[in-house]
């Protein structure tokens, strides 16, 4: 048993070890932007999918590039504009003819979600309709048309990137579609030193080199650790009793009742265990602390708690509710 205990910590110090080297990676493209970086990495040790908001010309796109050619998984972008199509995501049939026989038969054509990772660029430029292709390929990991089933490979992850729903020319995300996200990470503008590096660095002729550091096994099995992180049964209590204090209908807080129109469902506690598990593991332990749970509880309830119109007027955010709970809990 020791012998099993000694090698699963060998191969989880090996994997830290990537994960760290893939953190030198991204950083020598993206200056700053630790929080954001950790936040994608976890995403991705779990397995989920993340939503990424912040204004124009703060490097989403370029953030998430850069992770994937770190990665060596197959990447494609989708550009979301207001005309794209369902069929632009998913793929159509299209009609072809066997030479041999003169038969036509219809072919089904794979569009760009059939690859690991996603760029789901500008999301909310596109109307719901559109936005709703995704929602099988997220839950399910697979897409139907024309009855039939197309498996998407593993590790499969959506990446979307949005503006604030402030500017123009946006459709908000229906809200089962941003509960179908694990993280809802926001971006904000970089620190006086972080900038000025951005400024030197972007300017001149020099251009980094991203190498592949982690495989697609490697992830897959990072993804299995995860699960097997063990977690207390008291933050497991912790954490429905945080989640169910998000519901108006069922809380004792006359913060959540005064604020918010709807709270966070089960998908919620989910979330949060396992992405508390995954920064463990990306840090290196093997257990789940409190200090974990209350790092991943603002991304994670951040999309999933519906405040109400006099909560926006007020400038009452989900975060703002989610950290009066946790000052009352822990």
């Amino acid at each position: 048993m020791n012998k099993e205990l000694a090698s699963i910590e060998q191969e989880v110090s090996t994997l830290t070890d990537k994960i760290d080297a893939l953190r030198v990676e991204i950083a020598k493209v993206i200056t700053g932007q630790q929080e954001t970086v950790e936040q994608l990495l976890i995403t991705f040790l779990a397995g989920g999918h993340a939503l990424l908001e912040g204004v124009p010309g703060l490097a989403k796109t370029l953030m998430i590039r850069t992770l994937a050619q770190a990665i060596d998984l197959k990447f494609r972008r989708i550009q979301f504009t207001p005309d794209l199509m369902p069929s632009d995501i998913i793929g159509t049939e299209i009609l072809e003819e066997d030479h041999s026989t003169g038969k036509k038969f219809f072919k089904f054509n794979k569009g760009p979600i059939f690859a690991n990772i996603i760029l789901a660029d500008e999301i909310n430029r596109t109307p719901p309709k559109t936005q709703a292709a995704l929602l099988e390929a997220m839950q399910e990991f697979k897409v139907t048309y024309s009855g039939k089933n197309y498996p998407l490979d593993k590790p499969f992850f959506i990446l979307a990137t949005q503006n604030p729903i402030e500017q123009s020319g946006t459709f908000m995300l229906p809200e089962a579609q941003q509960d179908r996200f694990l993280l809802y990470i926001k971006i904000g503008y970089p620190t006086e030193s972080d900038e000025t590096t951005i400024l030197k660095n972007t300017t001149g002729t020099k251009k980094e080199t991203v190498n592949a550091i982690i495989s697609e096994e490697e992830i897959l099995r990072l993804q299995e650790l995860v699960r097997e992180i063990p977690i207390s049964d008291d933050l497991i209590a912790l954490v429905s009793k945080l989640v169910r204090a998000t519901r108006p209908e069922t809380t004792s807080s006359n913060y959540v009742k005064e604020w918010v129109s709807w709270g966070a469902g089960p998908r919620a506690g989910q979330a949060m265990i396992l992405t508390a598990k995954a920064r463990a593991l990306a840090q290196g332990r093997l257990s789940v602390t409190l200090d974990d749970l209350k790092h991943v509880a603002f991304p994670v309830l951040r999309h999933r708690v519906i405040i109400n119109f006099r909560a926006e007027s007020e400038g009452i955010t989900a975060d703002d509710v989610t950290q009066e709970l946790l000052n009352k809990m822990t």
